[in-house]
């Protein structure tokens, strides 16, 4: 897959991982549900769009893992303003998704070149 050279798309996955992780035993499903699926989105939304043949569809799903990164950060400080994610937690994860945008904005940039 062209997606496993990035590291747009490892840290992604990482991120996903550490949230899944970390909700492993949250018993509000919805909450749960919501964050675990947007972490998901972020690299699944990369991976899908560097299959596709016109650089116009790869930037769409890319624009859908920069939503969806915008998505996990305002869950994170929501998260950590109710109790669920603890602060140190919080900050870590809302630090890695503004880098991750940025690296998503960055490759979005390329594909139009």
């Amino acid at each position: 897959m062209k997606c496993e050279n990035l590291d747009v798309w490892k840290r992604g996955c990482q991120l996903s991982v550490l949230v899944y992780k970390y909700f492993a035993n949250c018993k509000d499903y919805s909450f749960k549900d919501q964050i675990t699926r947007a972490s998901l989105s972020i690299p699944s939304n990369i991976a899908e769009g560097l299959e596709k043949e016109s650089d116009k569809e790869k930037a769409r799903y890319i624009e859908h893992a920069q939503g969806s990164a915008a998505e996990l950060h305002t869950q994170t400080l929501i998260g950590a303003q109710i109790g669920y994610i603890d602060q140190q937690t919080a900050e870590q994860w809302k630090d890695e998704t503004t880098q991750l945008a940025k690296m998503l904005n960055t490759l979005k940039k390329h594909m139009k070149q």
